[in-house]
């Protein structure tokens, strides 16, 4: 008997010396009636130290990302609508090397605020969901999802998990939490950090830059250039001194700046501050402006011309002749009128480049355009001598027009390749993409070369010595996208092509570095991972193709949004010891704890262990790991043999990669004896 209750106890204290099931977090909830039909839901989690939970507000990407949180409320029968955002507090803000961008998380203590206004007073239950994933230095654990039942009535709020409920009572909300609902909604924007100010800066500073250099390239268009020595001679003719031929130019250039800035600022105010931002991952947004800018690249390749009606241009010339500051105000509108062929394509692209920034930059962007097309009205009324240095009107405004149109053309696929990139359709991977940018920039150049020409361009005997410049950087830029083909990363247009990942072949067409020879099959479940390791991701599959080849299993519990996953695999996987005994020495089945596909039906279960249902693929080998090895955090190693017993004790995050290979050569020692 008492040998039996130390081997018992011995049993229970070796469970819980190598149980690694994690609960770092803990969700609470309470409600508050605002008005007669406004009530605050109000989430509460409180984390263990070390450990955080991430932002709602994560970028949409191909790539690896942090399991952003995400809320979900039950609203079949239209009782109740949110009343904006769910709110979230301003949180830890920082740039992530191994996701490559700025992350948003948040730790020990963190409320979510969702505003609802009650509208059928008959239903007296809110239920919504909360998904979210928690991480620390070295570990992840699988998302998961958590209930909670609101009573409009009784004021409290449950979270169930599976049928289990924990009541919490309304109680009176803590003073951090209380101070102000809308003051916690602008948090993220009246607390902004220092770095985030000077970047919002840096971009609205990009932007003018673009589009001021943008208004130098539409002065250099047939529209506009002839206009500059017309209208400087007509203020320095039309004035009675000199001193006011200057004052009517600079006039009409601020009234210039003030037509464009005006435009800029409409299409704000329609807009909104963050509206176009938020349309910029639109399908139909991207599609739409692909398709304008398309447009506009064949108006300026000489197809049509996108021109305001001739009635418009009339009318303000009329209004012109009036004379005085608004008759100056007229002939700059008639300006913008008439230039509109050359100028619209142009001042479009922009506001659409400008609109995904969000906030004012339409209005900085049309500020930097505008500016550069009126000061040199404003500097050649100054010195009217400067007009005999201006190059004379002729074929060479076209072919300015043409390289616009070229631009434009490349531009376009950009939107293009967003749509394809949110719809999933692999039509514009990045292979495609590369080769129409090749093909646009090496027409270009050839363009350039006088080797093509289009229905308005004049007949030339040589090209100039600037133009031949411009043909040898196009044709260059041209060569150096070639490679891209073949998994070159062309940084200098990185954030233009779909990523490597959304690739026909990632690592590069006809490239087969690392890989198994491409006469031989892959075996049946079986792709290439990391670092062309054949794994599987089926643990079945993979145990049946062990079996076949007699070699041990490595299972590898991990995550996509699994920080410490992707530091094993770039920095211990990649070791050339370590990556040789990965790829000839044994099966790896690589588990994915977060994959959000959901199982058939009639596969999904209730946990035994956990007590939860499991109804995704990720849920299924989250399960599977708690209940056989008694962990729950991502990474996770274990090495097994034929009979699926371990060959030697499973082990986490390490970095280091000599103790990680050790691991691998005294597992697979074990499995040879």
């Amino acid at each position: 008997m008492r040998n039996s209750i130390v081997i018992a106890i011995a049993i229970l204290f070796s469970n819980i010396l190598f149980s690694q099931v994690f609960e770092p977090i803990k969700w609470t909830s309470k409600i508050e009636k605002e008005s007669d039909d406004v009530y605050l839901l109000y989430f509460e989690a409180t984390l263990d130290k070390g450990w955080h939970v991430y932002s709602q507000r994560v970028v949409e990407t191909d790539e690896i990302a942090p399991t952003a949180t995400e809320f979900t409320f039950t609203n079949e029968d239209k009782a109740f609508e949110l009343v904006g955002e769910t709110i979230e507090p301003k949180g830890i803000e920082k740039f992530d090397k191994v996701f490559e961008m700025d992350i948003k998380y948040f730790e020990d203590e963190v409320v979510f605020i969702q505003k609802i206004k009650h509208i059928d007073k008959s239903v007296k239950v809110i239920k919504a969901e909360v998904f979210y994933g928690v991480c620390d230095d070295e570990k992840c654990l699988a998302p998961e999802v958590i209930e909670f039942v609101f009573d409009l009535d009784k004021l409290t709020a449950n979270i169930q998990t599976d049928g289990d409920s924990e009541n919490t009572e309304s109680a009176q909300i803590i003073p951090e939490i209380k101070k102000n609902v809308n003051e916690l909604a602008s948090s993220d924007v009246k607390e902004e950090d220092l770095d985030q100010k000077s970047s919002d800066k840096k971009g609205l500073f990009a932007i003018f830059l673009i589009a001021f250099l943008s208004g130098f390239a539409a002065l250099l268009t047939p529209c506009v250039f002839p206009m500059i020595p017309m209208t400087v001679s007509f203020f320095t003719k039309q004035s009675k001194t000199k001193a006011a031929g200057i004052k009517n130019a600079i006039i009409y250039g601020v009234f210039i700046i003030v037509i464009y800035v005006g435009l800029g600022s409409v299409i704000t105010a329609i807009f909104g501050a963050d509206a176009m931002n938020e349309l910029s991952t639109s399908v139909w947004f991207n599609l739409v402006f692909f398709t304008l800018l398309l447009l506009f690249a064949t108006s300026f390749l000489g197809a049509f011309e996108i021109m305001l009606p001739n009635s418009w241009a009339n009318k303000v010339d009329r209004q012109a002749d009036r004379g005085g500051v608004l008759g100056i105000f007229f002939m700059a509108l008639a300006l913008a009128i008439i230039s509109f062929s050359c100028t619209g394509p142009i001042v479009g692209t922009i506001l659409v480049e400008s609109a995904l920034k969000g906030g004012i930059a339409p209005v900085v962007g049309m500020f930097g355009f505008s500016l550069a097309i009126a000061l040199p009205f404003a500097l050649f009324a100054m010195f009217p001598g400067w007009l005999n240095s201006l190059p004379k009107s002729g074929g060479w405004l076209n072919t300015v027009k043409v390289v616009l149109g070229f631009l434009e053309l490349a531009f376009a696929f950009k939107f293009l390749s967003q749509a394809d990139l949110v719809l999933q359709l692999h039509w514009l991977e990045r292979e495609v993409f590369l080769a129409i940018w090749i093909a646009v920039f090496g027409t270009l150049g050839l363009y350039l070369l006088g080797k093509i020409k289009l229905p308005h361009d004049s007949a030339i005997d040589h090209i100039s010595v600037g133009r031949l410049l411009l043909a040898l950087l196009t044709i260059s830029f041209t060569i150096y996208l070639i490679p891209g083909l073949w998994g070159a990363p062309l940084k200098l247009i990185s954030g233009f092509p779909p990523p490597m990942s959304y690739s026909e072949s990632p690592h590069g067409v006809g490239n087969t570095k690392g890989m198994v020879s491409l006469n031989e099959e892959l075996p049946e479940g079986a792709k290439y991972g990391e670092h062309d390791i054949v794994s599987f991701v089926d643990y079945q599959q993979g145990i049946a193709y062990a079996k076949e080849v007699n070699k041990p299993v490595l299972i590898d519990f991990t995550g996509y949004a699994c920080v410490n996953c992707r530091k094993m695999e770039e920095n211990v996987w990649s070791q050339p010891d370590v990556l040789k005994l990965l790829k000839n020495d044994v099966v790896l089945i690589s588990l994915y704890v977060d994959y959000k596909k959901e199982l058939p039906v009639e596969e999904q279960y209730i946990s035994k262990t956990t007590g939860k249902k499991i109804k995704t693929i990720g849920n299924k080998w989250s399960d599977f790991q708690i209940t056989r090895y008694k962990a729950n955090a991502q990474p996770y190693y274990v090495m097994i043999d034929l009979d699926e017993k371990n060959v030697i004790d499973p082990i986490a995050y390490t970095p280091d990669a000599k103790e990680y290979l050790t691991w691998l050569q005294k597992g697979l020692e074990n499995f040879n004896k």
